[in-house]
């Protein structure tokens, strides 16, 4: 009975050793796959990596001695940061980094990366603490799917020509201790970020407003709308003091008729005009021409 019980532990114990290895053999092979993914979709102007990166050499943790590549352990192929700052890589951003699923920090500055940021960027690199992609030309606008890479402190987007506003979603980084967006094409309001930041970290957008900025001034929908209403109530006004004097004059004409008519109500007010002998005789005339008759 005890012997049975020892060779099961010990089955368990190779057990437990097989899937372990089996574990981080396939890390270790994404992780390469991850690199390899990087290189065949950047240009290479100053050949940084056709030179280090070279994937011929099987040996366990050979990655990790790759230019701009830190590992967990020199000894292991997993990747901890990719630093490839100023190496004149030219592309769109590497979706193939999502293969490098332990990284921790991701650097591209400096280099001439172009298109959006993936709206999905959460889930490429979901536990950096530090990403940089300034100083490229990355454009559209902010991604706020980066409120989801919660356990980031650094965040720099400056030297770009990123548009839109700056995603209120940022905010809740409640981690985050360096943030800069400067020297790109943002606009709107800054959001409340729980850390002391600069006017530095936000300058050179021609939009932008709020703290450590200059205040927002009222949206432009708002004097336009004033305007609007300002007009309307004027032109109200206008009609009504035009109605009012067409009015008056009309009522004014009527008194006057009115007030002829009550003084001659038998029209013969010309008659009553004529004076003296003509008077008299045009009424002995008509006296006789009706007793001939």
């Amino acid at each position: 009975m005890v012997m049975r019980s020892r060779i099961f532990s010990v089955l368990v114990s190779v057990l437990v050793w097989l899937l372990l290895g089996c574990s981080l053999s396939y890390s270790s092979q994404e992780d390469i796959d991850c690199l390899r993914s990087i290189k065949d979709s950047l240009e290479d102007s100053f050949g940084y990596l056709n030179s280090s990166w070279n994937f011929d050499n099987t040996t366990e943790g050979f990655i990790c001695r790759f230019t701009g590549i830190d590992c967990w352990h020199p000894d292991e192929n997993r990747v901890l940061n990719i630093r490839l700052a100023d190496m004149g890589l030219k592309g769109v951003f590497p979706q193939g980094i999502v293969k490098c699923k332990s990284i921790t920090g991701l650097d591209l500055s400096s280099n001439k990366l172009y298109g959006p940021i993936p709206s999905n960027i959460s889930q490429i690199i979901k536990y950096v603490t530090t990403l940089d992609l300034s100083s490229n030309n990355f454009s559209g606008e902010i991604p706020p799917g980066l409120a989801n890479c919660s356990f980031l402190n650094i965040l720099k987007l400056d030297y770009n020509s990123l548009t839109g506003s700056i995603p209120p979603v940022l905010s809740l980084l409640n981690r985050i201790k360096t943030f800069s967006v400067s020297n790109n094409l943002l606009s709107g309001p800054i959001p409340y970020f729980n850390v002391s930041l600069t006017a530095e970290d936000f300058a050179h957008n021609p939009g932008l407003c709020g703290k450590p900025l200059d205040p927002c001034q009222s949206t432009s929908k708002g004097p336009k709308t004033g305007i609007i209403a300002g007009a309307a109530v004027a032109g109200v006004t206008v009609a009504a003091i035009g109605v009012a004097i067409g009015m008056f004059f009309y009522y004014r004409r009527v008194s006057v008729m009115r007030k002829k008519k009550d003084d001659d109500p038998e029209g013969n007010k010309w008659a009553k005009s004529l004076k003296g002998d003509k008077g008299i005789k045009a009424s002995l005339s008509n006296t006789s021409i009706s007793d001939l008759s």
